[in-house]
């Protein structure tokens, strides 16, 4: 863990005032980490899908709610802090036009779009092909640090 993760969190304790807690993670955004980051900073990405399988074949635990995460830009650089609002894992062609707006990216035809995309190349790395009926993982959060 770099210097700077650890300080931006620590500066994130002293601002809210939480005491025995800490953030699981400290993590980049897909594929374009510096425009989701901003997106998140600015409170218009509030929302995230990832592929089920991935946790599944890395051994990495499914976020759960009321988690602390440190949201990274493309320079490894810490610019928010998140917090994990609710969970739900259902077939990516059953997610919402709802919930796909909340990732602040465009209209649903954009976000699957680009969801299809970075899955079907992610999963070309296992030697496994992308099936609109993949289970994901969407998270609601809200940005938390800074205000």
């Amino acid at each position: 863990m770099n210097n700077r993760i650890q300080q931006f969190w620590n500066d994130f304790c002293k601002a809210t005032g939480p005491e025995g807690i800490e953030y699981k993670d400290a993590f980049q955004f897909g594929a374009f980490p510096d425009r989701l980051a901003d997106l998140v900073v600015k409170g218009k990405k509030t929302a995230t899908t990832s592929g089920y399988v991935f946790y599944e074949l890395e051994k990495e635990p499914i976020p759960k709610a009321g988690e602390y995460y440190i949201v990274l830009d493309g320079q490894e650089e810490p610019v928010a802090v998140i917090q994990i609002q609710s969970v739900e894992i259902v077939p990516m062609n059953e997610v919402t036009e709802e919930f796909a707006l909340a990732e602040g990216e465009g209209d649903y035809r954009s976000w699957w779009d680009a969801h299809e995309k970075f899955f079907t190349e992610s999963l070309k790395e296992y030697d496994m092909e992308f099936s609109p009926d993949m289970l994901v993982v969407c998270e609601r959060f809200k940005k938390v640090y800074p205000k």
